[in-house]
């Protein structure tokens, strides 16, 4: 009897952050359309895969989707540490739906070119841009409470998780029989219920702070701040890092699931539903960690798991251990990027967010599409698998120079713990702080 009473009172506390109006809302409306976000994904690789045949081009789509974030990320987190950002939100959302319906009618009409897919990928990647950065920060309004705001971004993981999962899935089965104009025009439709949440909230009047610097200052410092502090730096560099050398892989998965096992579109939606799977069951190991100690090791040891995962993936050529393959890999990539987004949002301080978590976005948004680019160069000379395989490589050894600086690290935090009383306990769910993991459209 007491097992179960714990247990429930467990489960509630894990899902705490849903007792705000807000949160419910924002949190209903993002799960809906990050599963048209992830349908979209699946099926604009598959369309441009089709139409070319061409590993590079698949590379180059995702470089104009994301390159906007590398070039526009740091101004963002200005933006969103100034201006209402609700309002932002209402408008990228309603901008990205504009960009879904465009898409939908140029494949539903058979009018759509290669170059109608790079134009909207580049219009997509700007406004995302914006609306990451902006987000990150946004919810920090929807609790009231200090202490429910991490369980809040912590469900904000697991809400992109079960999107990752379902919208794949979902989308293989759609192209396979209806084509990709379905999952465009359901992505667009997807929208509404985001807009919809944010019209519903009731927020606390905008009161404009009064900026002392101009942009061009506030975004210095922020940038002082962020690469002047070793531990911040070396978290953004492992972001960096896993984003150059390990999103490729999805960028890839087209090729490996027509050409390499032999399947379609049903193909691509199991390797993509896989790793969702393996990230979700990260993000629930996350979820049961209370304290903040031994978190650098874990994302030592999960950044060389997903780089032995790609490389055991890129040779296989039986559909079961690829699959299996994709579920280690799933389970290493939001781990790493979970633990570094924790560390950020723990150590950062709050006037600075804004700024910091823009340059996080940068990190992972805006070096994927160099990676992408440069991955389908290589593979159009070498081949995927040799490509992917050096990937997974240059993943596994580029977390060596943090693994051995790791003490040290510590000792530079370890005051801001103990300022924030944090120290030896964590507040349960903080350490599950992300919400960015890598669609190349999130929203």
């Amino acid at each position: 009897m007491a097992q179960a009473i714990g247990a429930e009172g467990k489960l509630s506390g894990m899902f705490r952050a849903l007792k705000y109006r807000n949160y419910r809302l924002f949190f209903m409306g993002q799960g809906i359309s990050l599963i048209g976000t992830w349908m979209q994904q699946i099926a604009l690789s598959w369309l441009v895969y089709r139409l070319t045949d061409s590993v590079f081009l698949l590379g180059a789509v995702t470089f104009c989707s994301q390159i906007p974030s590398f070039l526009l990320g740091p101004f963002a987190g200005v933006l969103a540490d100034r201006f209402n950002r609700h309002r932002i939100l209402l408008l990228t959302q309603f901008l990205s739906m504009l960009q879904a319906s465009l898409l939908a009618t140029l494949v539903l009409t058979n009018t759509v070119e290669v170059w109608h897919v790079l134009a909207l990928s580049a219009f997509l990647g700007t406004v995302n841009a914006f609306d990451i950065a902006t987000r990150q920060a946004f919810v920090i309004e929807l609790v009231e409470k200090r202490e429910d705001v991490s369980n809040a971004i912590a469900l904000n993981s697991s809400m992109f998780n079960m999107a990752r999962l379902i919208g794949p899935s979902v989308a293989g089965v759609l192209i396979a029989t209806v084509g990709e104009g379905q999952c465009f025009l359901i992505n667009a439709v997807s929208y509404v219920a985001v807009l919809g949440s944010l019209l519903l909230m009731r927020l606390k009047p905008f009161e404009r702070i009064k900026q002392e610097h101009k942009v061009w200052q506030s975004l210095k410092e922020g940038v002082n701040y962020a690469f002047g502090f070793a531990p911040i730096r070396a978290l953004i560099l492992i972001v960096a890092l896993l984003s150059l050398f390990g999103m490729p892989f999805s960028v890839l998965m087209p090729v490996f699931a027509r050409d390499i096992l032999h399947g379609g579109a049903n193909t691509l939606g199991y390797l993509m539903g896989a790793s969702g799977v393996g990230a979700l069951v990260g993000a629930l190991f996350l979820a049961q960690r209370k304290t903040v100690v031994g978190l650098g090791k874990v994302l030592v040891f999960t950044m060389a798991l997903f780089g032995v995962a790609l490389i055991a993936f890129s040779f296989s050529e039986i559909l079961l251990v690829s699959l299996v393959c994709m579920l280690f890999s799933g389970f290493g990539m939001i781990v790493t990027m979970a633990s570094c987004n924790t560390l950020l949002q723990t150590i950062v301080d709050d006037n600075k967010r804004g700024r910091v978590m823009s340059l996080y976005s940068m990190a992972f948004m805006g070096m994927a599409p160099f990676g992408s680019m440069l991955a389908g160069t290589v593979a159009e000379e070498i081949g995927v698998a040799y490509t992917l395989a050096g990937c997974g490589f240059l993943c596994a050894i580029s977390i060596i120079p943090f693994a051995l600086n790791l003490s040290k690290l510590r000792a530079l935090v370890d005051p801001i713990y103990q300022r924030l009383g944090i120290l030896p306990e964590i507040a349960t769910g903080l350490q599950t702080a992300s919400s960015l993991t890598a669609p190349p459209e999130e929203r």
